[in-house]
């Protein structure tokens, strides 16, 4: 349902002014070793971004697959292909999706994109982390994070995902299995510094409790 997006939208290598054919898609998932169920084990994308997908498979006449169109008919019956709207769509893998998806893996996903959700629907959020971005962290520390996700096959050009991305793996990305200071080339004093920092300064709401619950809570301890 969501692979041919986030070939779109996010994935490294692959085009951004065009939505692949089935040969394309097929080609781009298997080249990487990856499978339909493992290409991308969670998704997440803002109403604007789902509607342009749409909109660019018309203009090119891209046969999608039913799952895509039963998507698009979702988006519609929720009004979230109407300009304006400020709305977020999360995926998650099913437990035994892949051999490294377990139902603890499963709920650090969840909680990685939950993050991304917020900063899909609410532009405050956005505001605050793209602000983040680009004044708590040094012009070095940006490129070791662009580094990492690149490593990670995001397309490090796409600023936006940049710091979309860095937010979700700074704050909300517990697993040693997807993140660590190392994996970034941060010293873990300075990543601490500077999840403290951000949450010290998060907008209020649902967000920045569970995250604020999460690092008093002594199980959360990495």
């Amino acid at each position: 349902m969501l692979n041919r997006v986030a070939a779109l939208v996010e994935k490294r290598g692959l085009p951004r002014d065009h939505v692949l054919t089935d040969v394309e898609l097929d080609k781009a998932i298997r080249s990487r070793g990856d499978t339909v169920e493992t290409f991308y084990y969670g998704h997440d994308y803002g109403t604007g971004t789902l509607a342009r997908f749409f909109a660019m498979a018309d203009r090119d006449q891209i046969e999608l697959y039913p799952e895509e169109e039963t998507l698009r008919a979702l988006l519609r019956q929720e009004g979230w292909l109407a300009p304006g709207v400020d709305a977020a769509l999360i995926s998650l893998p099913a437990v035994g999706a892949g051999p490294k998806v377990t139902h603890a893996v499963r709920t650090a996903i969840l909680q990685h994109e939950l993050s991304h959700g917020e900063f899909f629907s609410n532009p405050v959020y956005a505001e605050y982390v793209h602000n983040f971005w680009l004044t708590a962290l040094t012009t070095g520390e940006r490129a070791a994070f662009r580094s990492f996700l690149a490593s990670e096959e995001y397309d490090s050009s796409v600023e936006e995902l940049m710091f979309n991305e860095m937010q979700a793996y700074l704050m909300f990305t517990h697993d040693t299995l997807f993140f660590s200071p190392s994996r970034a080339d941060f010293a873990p004093a300075r990543l601490a510094e500077l999840q403290t920092l951000f949450l010290n300064g998060m907008p209020r709401g649902w967000l920045r409790s569970m995250l604020a619950s999460s690092r008093e809570s002594p199980s959360s301890a990495q």
